[in-house]
Order: structure tokens, then sequence, then C-alpha cells
């Protein structure tokens, strides 16, 4: 996995009180009492912005902000990043520091066709564990601001969709090499979409493991057999292909 070596020219070094979160992101009691279990410290660590890595600004990407979050235990929920990123208009870089280990988050953040004050966030993707002293990568190059965002996020797209399904990275860069589908937009449809029927596969086996009766059995039984068929064409057909298919069946 990666962790990046942020430019000293970004480097912005505010502590962020948890209160401001909770008033950009209109956080409910439930929220605070997350952040309150699971976070010690937030950093809005560096800015990387056109004045401090000398790249264009495009229409989606401005700027890209990095978040440090100290976290009190190794497992940080999710609504704890989502949170922060519906405090922040701009997209987010997270890293996530407990116990003496750091690791990268983010979710694919875009402004929204219909709206763009409004922002659209993704699923997230989490990177490996690594040694807070592990040697770290410079900035990946790019033209713009945009390029700069994608080339971040990529990494980590493809690090845990490898790991969520091993092969999932050469069966994935042979259909896309073969459909000439570069963009990062392409491998994190495929990359949610496998995550959501991994989750329905799951689903699925609970079911059957509660099950006592035969023939209800029988048919799920059925049914997770339909679920694994489905997950195998995500993961081994054409990525834009098994991604079309499981938007039109999952969403009409």
């Amino acid at each position: 996995m990666i962790l990046y070596e942020w430019p000293r020219a970004a480097a912005f070094g505010r502590v962020i009180p948890k209160s401001k979160i909770y008033e950009h992101a209109g956080a409910n009691t439930a929220l605070k009492d997350l952040f309150v279990r699971e976070v010690d410290q937030i950093v809005w660590s560096h800015k990387l912005a056109p004045e401090t890595v000398n790249l264009a600004a495009t229409k989606s990407v401005a700027e890209v902000q990095v978040f440090r979050i100290t976290a009190r235990n190794a497992s940080l929920d999710h609504d704890v990043l989502r949170a922060i990123d519906k405090a922040i208009p701009f997209p987010l870089i997270f890293e996530v520091a407990h116990g003496g280990r750091v690791r990268l988050a983010a979710a694919y953040k875009r402004p929204s066709e219909a709206d763009s004050t409004r922002w659209v966030v993704g699923d997230y993707f989490v990177g490996d564990w690594l040694p807070e002293d592990a040697r770290r990568t410079p900035l990946p190059v790019a033209l713009n601001m945009g390029a700069l965002y994608e080339r971040l996020l990529e990494p980590i797209v493809t690090g845990q969709t490898n790991r969520l399904v091993p092969g999932m990275a050469e069966a994935a860069n042979s259909a896309y090499a073969a459909e000439k589908l570069a963009s990062l937009e392409d491998r994190i449809a495929l990359a949610e979409a496998i995550k959501a029927q991994l989750r329905e596969v799951e689903r699925i086996k609970s079911r059957l493991a509660r099950e006592k009766q035969f023939n209800k059995r029988v048919a799920i039984n059925a049914e997770l057999r339909a679920a694994k068929q489905d997950l195998e064409r995500l993961t081994a057909g054409t990525a834009v292909t098994a991604v079309a298919n499981y938007q039109e069946d999952n969403h009409g």
C-alpha cells in the first residue's frame, strides 16, 4: 500500500474542533456520541491547491484537502468520515492514525450534476495499515488538480478491491485494457458494485444459516448460487458490461 509525502508548501496543520464538524454536518446525538467514542483528534493537515502544488484547478476539483484523524480504535466508523466530508466542500483524503500505524481512506467526491453547490460522496475505500515511520511516496505526476485527485485515489480503490476479491486486480486490468476504460469513475463503479454484491452474498448466507426448514433452505441455496454467479460476472466479466447489468438489475 502507499502513504504520500505531502509537500511542505501544502502544510496547514489546523486542529479542527469536533463541534465545527457537528455544526456543518448537522450532526444528531448518535453521530456526536460516535465521534466521542471513536475520534481523539481531527487535524486539517494539508491543503493541496494551485498555489501549494503548482497545478491548475479544474471545474470539479479546485483543491484537495488532507485530514488526519487520530482514532481511539482501529475500526473507525465510516459515518465519521462521511460527516467530515459533508462539512468540508472539497474532495478529501484522510489519514487515519491509531497505535503507531496509519492508513489512507477516501471516497470519490464530486459536485452534483443537478446542483453544483452539493456534493455526491461514494463508498469509502481504505488502505492497509502501515507504520507511522513508513517511507512515503512523492505525489504522483499530474497535469491538473482533477488528475491529481484521481491519481491519489486510484491505489486506495485498487488495493481494497483486490483484498476483497483475490485476483480482482488482474481481472479488472484485463477488462479495462480490452475495453480501453481508464477513468477512475469506471473503476470505482466496478469496485462499488463488487462490494455491494459481496454484501448481498453474505446476507443470503446468514439467512441460510438461520433457516431450518428443508424446502426453504433449497430456495435460499438457489438464491445464493445466483448471487455468487452475479459476483463472478462482476469480477471476471468485462467491466463496463458487468457494471451496467448490475446497475440495471438493482436500480431499475
